[in-house]
């Protein structure tokens, strides 16, 4: 876990976003006993959402976090704000019935129009922009995002602009794919500016931020006991928002989650600026984009015009050889006219994943929540969760709840030999994504 956590910071300190960012001078380190309502774990979308939340609703709230603000993937993923959920509608109408499936789905759109409010209410400066496109390469992934959206949009009223053949050059600039549909309610942002931008918000609302405070050990009971190195917080009642990151810096933190998330690395690259018109010929609606394999590729443009183009995975600590160029060369395979472009940054990390791709939001006991298992739907998803879990430490528990009822697995191989199956299972769905 040493290793996971060494390779992360050193390439997400390389990323796109924090050159373009000035950060403010860290919060303190927390150095003393504390007594609060709430103590969240982890500075990330997810925890300040909460923090946030809390705060709106009275409770005093201190958020302890193993680095500095978003300097997980919160910081440092691809920036798109999608509806839905990585593993579509299918555990949730399988295990829930179309009813709840139904509240899950429409809670997720109410996580984008969350995030506008937000940048609204706390003058978020964060590049947003609304348009997504959800490309397919292949005759039968065409066949499976045609049937994907029209089953979104006879079940949830979710329409698509949908096109195919010639047709999709109007919306990309590659030859690569043979089908694609358009929805406006999706989108992109600066990821680092918006966490930088809810930890302000939530500074303003009277929270107590304290980075480099990891937590060590978290004592159960009526009273919960958050201990650091220098401190300890002791509340009501606590949210567990480390995700991935949280068994690597506090193994016995809450050791019966570890088995249910697993790290997967993440890569993108930056290039040098294109300009508007030659950007403009790429991605001419500047949306966001995400293909439908398993192992996909998601792109978009900054808002200094550089293709920010995302992909691979790595389910070891190590960062994969000769990254930047084996990124470069899948972004030219989806543009060519890319080839020649420098790349300026490359950057990169592990987000969590749960076994079958829906969010794992629960309780320990009566008093300790946790959010994971975003699975690379994070950025507007995280948003909600920390609404959730405040309405559920306030009491009103009917919304988290939905949430909460999805029954997760384990990894399969134990902690030994969950990496090698995942990875086997990955290699089947990659030779799939090829016929």
């Amino acid at each position: 876990m040493a290793s996971l956590l060494q390779s992360d910071t050193q390439l997400n300190q390389q990323s796109y976003y924090e050159a373009s960012v000035i950060r403010p001078m860290l919060w303190p380190c927390l150095q003393t006993d504390v007594q609060t309502d709430v103590v969240v774990v982890g500075a990330g979308y997810s925890g300040l959402s909460a923090a946030i939340e809390l705060a709106q609703r009275g409770y005093r709230v201190v958020v302890l976090e193993a680095d500095r603000v978003c300097s997980g993937a919160s910081g440092r993923n691809g920036g798109q704000t999608i509806v839905g959920f990585a593993s579509g509608q299918g555990p949730f109408e399988q295990q829930l019935g179309k009813v709840r499936a139904r509240q899950a789905w429409d809670m997720s759109l109410e996580a984008i129009d969350l995030i506008d409010r937000r940048i609204a209410q706390f003058d978020i400066d964060c590049d947003r922009v609304h348009g997504y496109l959800y490309v397919a390469d292949s005759a039968r992934k065409v066949r499976e995002l045609e049937a994907e959206t029209q089953s979104l949009d006879r079940n949830y009223g979710f329409a698509t602009e949908w096109a195919q053949g010639a047709a999709v050059q109007n919306h990309i600039g590659s030859t690569r794919y043979q089908a694609c549909a358009y929805e406006k309610r999706s989108g992109h942002l600066h990821p680092l500016k918006y966490g930088l931008g809810l930890a302000r918000a939530a500074a303003s609302l009277g929270v107590q931020i304290f980075e480099q405070s990891a937590v060590l050990r978290l004592d159960r009971g009526a009273t919960v006991s958050a201990h650091t190195s220098q401190g300890v917080v002791r509340a009501r009642f606590a949210v567990l928002a480390g995700n991935c990151t949280l068994p690597a810096y506090g193994p016995e933190v809450a050791p019966e989650l570890t088995p249910r998330a697993m790290p997967v690395g993440t890569y993108i690259i930056g290039t040098a600026p294109l300009g508007p018109v030659r950007a403009a010929a790429l991605l001419p609606m500047n949306a966001a984009v995400c293909d439908n394999n398993f192992v996909l590729d998601y792109f978009r443009l900054s808002a200094d015009w550089r293709m920010l183009f995302g992909g691979r995975v790595s389910y070891t600590a190590s960062t994969p050889r000769q990254l930047k160029q084996v990124m470069a060369q899948r972004m030219a395979s989806v543009f060519p006219a890319l080839q020649d472009v420098p790349v300026d940054y490359v950057w990169g990390g592990f987000v969590d994943i749960s076994m079958n791709r829906a969010p794992d939001f629960g309780r320990l006991g009566n008093n300790i929540y946790y959010l994971q298992g975003f699975s690379g739907h994070g950025v507007a998803l995280t948003g909600l969760a920390g609404q959730l879990v405040a309405q559920a430490v306030a009491g009103e528990a009917e919304r988290f709840d939905v949430f909460s009822a999805i029954k997760h697995r384990n990894f399969p191989g134990g902690a030994l030999l969950r990496t090698p199956t995942l990875v086997l299972g990955t290699l089947y769905h990659r030779l799939r994504d090829h016929f």
